[in-house]
């Protein structure tokens, strides 16, 4: 079937995802809904039907499937009105502003027997996708230990995104995608509890900075750290076990895997420093390291929509991106933010 894609919002992302879709074989950019007429006016200009009116937009037989790229407030009220409106619909991330909203648009979406998923388009990020590869190898050997880091200098989050109304902040803006991660890698089942503190330092409103620190069924610490005041740009990833070690450091997945070399005898040196002796933290001989790697990982974001285009079709049942996983992200957003204002650990299941 020709899926014929209807876009509500024509900001960055809806004008990304008529640009992103061309991509993908079976699917087409079709028509654009807006509240602001010069986007309205912006999407005819690229050849796309355009709606300044909601209701006539979405009694276009053309369109069945809907993307939902607007401030996440009104979210849930217009994936709700598209479902039932017929419409299969995507939603941009964070789908909802709490999980009450969240289980709304899943139950809408089961009344009218129609898909629903949600662009978590950062599973396809190469940084990511590398590091779960190493991790799912079992080359570090027991994995105690994972951070994943996110810094900018930027300080500001522009627009709607920085004001707390409309769901602006770190933790629905990128914690969403990072926990995703997260979840993603250490399994669905897994993650128990979390201590979040939050700082708004550039941006009274909102959160402009966070701090998570996760523990999981496995005995594994994550901690997930995101900040847009720190001077020094940097995206990392390290994973920590018995057998080895991986780094990563940006997001082209530049990094490497150290392990030891089990052929070669080491003893440890006492490492005379400006405060005293140390053995414990002498370092180990570059000969003894033995340095990997990073597996060549090349994942395309294309296999998100060719997803959804599959399911439509009937070729498969099995959404990539399913709500009930995009509902863990949210409870575990939500636990974010009752440890950062009780300053508790809290239990996420």
């Amino acid at each position: 079937m020709a899926i014929k894609l209807g876009i509500i919002g024509f900001g960055g992302m809806g004008s990304w995802h008529a640009d992103a879709v061309k991509k993908v074989d079976g699917v087409e950019a079709y028509a654009v809904y807006d509240i602001d007429p010069e986007r309205v006016a912006a999407a005819r200009e690229k050849g796309l039907k355009g709606y300044d009116d909601l209701a006539s937009f979405l009694a276009d037989d053309e369109i069945n499937l809907v993307l939902v790229a607007t401030p996440n407030d009104v979210h849930c009220e217009l994936v709700c009105a598209a479902l039932n409106a017929g419409k299969h619909t995507i939603c941009e991330k964070p789908v909802a502003m709490n999980v009450a909203e969240l289980d709304q648009m899943i139950a809408t979406a089961e009344k009218n027997g129609k898909i629903f998923s949600v662009h978590q388009n950062r599973r396809w990020d190469k940084d990511f996708v590398t590091a779960k590869t190493v991790y799912d190898s079992g080359d570090l050997g027991k994995v105690y230990a994972i951070q994943s880091r996110l810094h900018g200098t930027g300080g500001i989050m522009h627009g709607w995104r920085g004001e707390k109304a409309h769901g602006g902040g770190m933790l629905y803006d990128w914690g969403v995608h990072f926990f995703d991660q997260i979840y993603n890698m250490v399994g669905y089942d897994n993650i128990v509890s979390v201590k979040c503190t939050t700082q708004s330092i550039k941006n009274e409103e909102i959160d402009d900075y966070f701090h998570a620190t996760i523990d999981t069924k496995q005995g594994i610490g994550v901690v997930v750290e995101i900040g847009t005041f720190v001077l020094r740009e940097q995206r990392v990833w390290s994973i920590l076990g018995d057998q080895g070690s991986m780094f990563i450091d940006d997001f082209a997945a530049n990094g490497e895997i150290i392990k030891i070399n089990s052929m070669i005898e080491h003893v440890p040196v006492i490492l005379q420093t400006s405060a005293g002796p140390t053995r414990t933290f002498a370092p180990r001989p570059k000969e003894v390291k033995e340095t990997k790697a990073l597996p060549e990982c090349n994942p395309d974001w294309v296999e998100y929509y060719a997803n959804i285009r599959d399911v439509l079709e009937g070729k498969t049942d099995d959404l990539i991106v399913k709500p009930w996983q995009v509902r863990k992200v949210l409870r575990l957003i939500e636990c974010c933010f009752e440890s950062a204002a009780t300053g508790k650990l809290v239990a996420v299941e």
